[in-house]
């Protein structure tokens, strides 16, 4: 039975009844959108990049446009980038908890008083990644606070003691450690960084990321989920941004949803991504994730994200970004309902650990890697493992790594830069 979804009412409908729609592959999307979104939709399908007035014109689609948008986005994306659906092995190294941040959604966040376990150990990082590397995965996902030493004196004294001045300085050796010790390859996400701090962290990590979550000024006002977090400012994110594309570092980034935001804002911080790459053209993978609502927080009564929001914000960012985008939804933050995305145009399922939580969503477990190809190849799509790197970044664009990084992923690849040995790494018997 081929999978339907419910479209999201705009404020106007909000008293309607949800329509349900067909995403049949015969369905054709242009017949059921209306001659105001036609031209735009039908651009996008043809390969022309739809304008930014364009883009900002589907936040007006209707309830009933939904199915019809998802159905444009996933003939698009099948266009760019055929029936192959991605993901990365990984192990999620979560090197410190302390942040200088508070934003009203966040649990990830420790502080001194919280927790006396400040910083993970050399010898703590390599047990894990070892232990990930056993498992097959090829990436380690070091994900911390940002900048906890310019609000805790206990994480100064902590990194001095280790004869470092910087968090970001004690991520640089932590991820050479790994690059030495083991096959797997780092992917550093830890928040805003400066030139001198991106070019240190380049030789040690395949790529960098950090989420754009909305580049909202509102967001950032007293009362709402950025007000106490200075890096969340818009300009702040976009010169992190832009600067990785000036060093030629393959980037990830991506919005953050439900979490106040207007649809208007997440299509304004879609187009600044598609700006930023148009200039430098480093945006390996663009997320879309969902917020969920977490107990202790400013935000614990807030509503969860609903599916079809979610699906109508993978099928704009798809119409707005082009074919050859690598747009990804978490599968863990959808449990019951993620291969819809795959319906409303994505082609990747991001990072999916075999060993280790979701330390930023504790209560989401990822799904078995097994399940994950199994509802993948149930709507007709092949699951590939790849590196933290895309392979766009290892066989084409080829002066973004650096020659030892780009020998290493050249050993762990195939010839169409995913990992060697594919799903079967993983899953050892055909379903």
């Amino acid at each position: 039975m081929t999978p339907s979804i419910a479209a999201t009412p705009t404020p106007a409908e909000t008293s309607a009844t949800p329509t349900k729609f067909s995403l049949a592959p015969n369905h054709d999307p242009l017949d059921a959108i209306s001659d105001k979104l036609k031209p735009v939709v039908a651009r996008a399908l043809a390969g022309q990049e739809i304008s930014n007035d364009e883009a900002l014109s589907l936040v007006y689609s209707s309830r009933n446009e939904l199915g019809p948008l998802c159905r444009a986005a996933a003939l698009l994306r099948d266009d760019g980038k055929g029936k192959d659906i991605s993901f990365s092995p990984k192990v999620f190294i979560p090197l410190t908890r302390l942040c200088r941040d508070f934003c009203g959604y966040c649990t990830f966040r420790q502080t001194p008083f919280q927790t006396n376990h400040l910083y993970m150990t050399p010898d703590e990082v390599l047990e894990v990644a070892r232990a990930g590397e056993a498992l097959g995965c090829t990436e380690a996902l070091f994900t911390l606070g940002e900048r906890p030493e310019q609000r805790y004196p206990e994480a100064r004294q902590w990194l001095s003691k280790h004869g470092y001045s910087t968090t970001i300085e004690y991520l640089k050796e932590v991820c050479a450690m790994v690059l030495r010790e083991t096959s797997l390859l780092p992917h550093g996400n830890p928040g805003t960084m400066s030139s001198r701090e991106m070019q240190s962290l380049k030789e040690v990590n395949v790529s960098l990321g950090v989420m754009m979550e909305v580049l909202s000024k509102r967001l950032c006002l007293d009362g709402n989920p950025h007000h106490q977090a200075p890096s969340k400012w818009p300009k702040v994110r976009m010169k992190t941004l832009n600067l990785a594309g000036r060093l030629k570092i393959p980037f990830t980034t991506g919005i953050l949803i439900g979490i106040g935001e207007t649809r208007k804002e997440r299509i304004d911080s879609l187009l600044a991504i598609r700006e930023s790459d148009h200039r430098y053209g480093h945006i390996q993978e663009i997320i879309v994730q969902n917020f969920r609502a977490k107990p202790y927080t400013k935000m614990a009564l807030h509503p969860d994200t609903s599916t079809e929001d979610l699906l109508w914000t993978i099928a704009s960012a798809r119409l707005i970004l082009g074919s050859k985008a690598n747009i990804q939804v978490p599968p863990n933050l959808n449990a019951q309902d993620y291969p819809l995305s795959l319906l409303a145009g994505i082609n990747d399922w991001g990072g999916v650990s075999p060993l280790t939580i979701d330390y930023v969503n504790p209560e989401a477990p990822w799904p078995q890697i097994s399940e994950l190809r199994r509802k993948t190849e149930e709507l007709g799509f092949k699951l590939r493992p790849r590196l933290p790197v895309y392979p766009e970044y290892i066989l084409r664009r080829t002066d973004y790594l650096s020659k030892p990084l780009k020998e290493r992923t050249l050993s762990l690849t195939d010839q169409e830069g995913y990992v060697k040995g594919g799903i079967y790494r993983y899953v050892t018997t055909p379903e």
